[in-house]
């Protein structure tokens, strides 16, 4: 039925696979229904509102899931260049001063160190995800639906950006003095000699910048593996996610 179109969007949220099978074309289609005739069908068999608003919310769950997984895994930034944390910017004459009298390998540690902060504190941000997700509702269903490239994350980012700021904060704090974030930055900035003067490290806020960094990262992730999955077709991972992609191809 025409309603299995629209179906079709929903699985663009769950897990990556490899066969493109026209799904740009499948999509336009489904955004063209949805737009004309809503989220229900009126045929027999139709799901309901609910089913539909139910499976886009465990599609998300599951990416969001996903997304943290691969983040918070040893090197999930560091070795990603979408969501490396580089050094600061007001640490360029830092940098600099420190290749200049081969010492680069200090800055190199110091961003390893800020980087393994974020992979720790990514994984503690599922709950805020799981909320913005339950409070989510049919018009921003219908909205995700029908949106663009990054709906779902732009719905991510207006329901849960201060919230993630607010947990992450405490995390990286404990993070960094775990990962020796601090240690080494004084370590770095200490091999300056009289180069320090000319350097505004003394200023930089370090957890703060680790924690913007980390949900921009997050973010960044997020809208990545979205513009790639809806042009996807995804595996069914969940009883729910069957059932309601069921009606697929009927």
């Amino acid at each position: 039925m025409k309603y299995s179109r629209l179906i079709l969007l929903i699985v663009g949220l769950v897990t990556v696979a490899t066969v493109h099978a026209g799904w740009k074309d499948l999509l336009n289609s489904a955004k063209d229904y949805a737009g004309s005739s809503g989220l229900t069908s009126q045929g027999s068999g139709a799901l309901s509102n609910d089913q539909v608003v139910d499976g886009l919310k465990e599609a998300l769950s599951v990416g969001a899931e996903k997304a943290v997984a691969v983040l918070g895994q040893d090197g999930g930034f560091l070795n990603d260049p979408q969501v490396k944390i580089p050094l600061p910017k007001t640490l360029d004459t830092v940098a600099k001063g420190l290749r200049a009298v081969g010492k680069e390998q200090l800055a190199d540690e110091f961003v390893a160190t800020m980087n393994s902060a974020a992979e720790q504190a990514v994984p503690q941000t599922l709950s805020i995800f799981s909320a913005a997700i339950r409070d989510m509702t049919l018009t921003d269903a219908r909205g995700i639906l029908q949106g663009g490239d990054t709906a779902a994350t732009d719905y991510f980012r207006t329901h849960s950006t201060e919230q993630l700021n607010s947990a992450i904060l405490p995390i990286v704090k404990q993070a960094t003095e775990s990962a020796g974030v601090t240690s080494s930055y004084k370590k770095m900035t200490g091999n300056l000699g009289f180069l320090q003067g000319f350097s505004s490290a003394d200023s930089l806020d370090l957890d703060n910048y680790v924690t913007d960094k980390a949900v921009e990262g997050l973010f960044t992730k997020l809208a990545a593996e979205e513009k790639l999955i809806r042009e996807n077709p995804l595996a069914r991972t969940t009883d729910l996610l069957k059932t309601v992609f069921g009606s697929v191809g009927k």
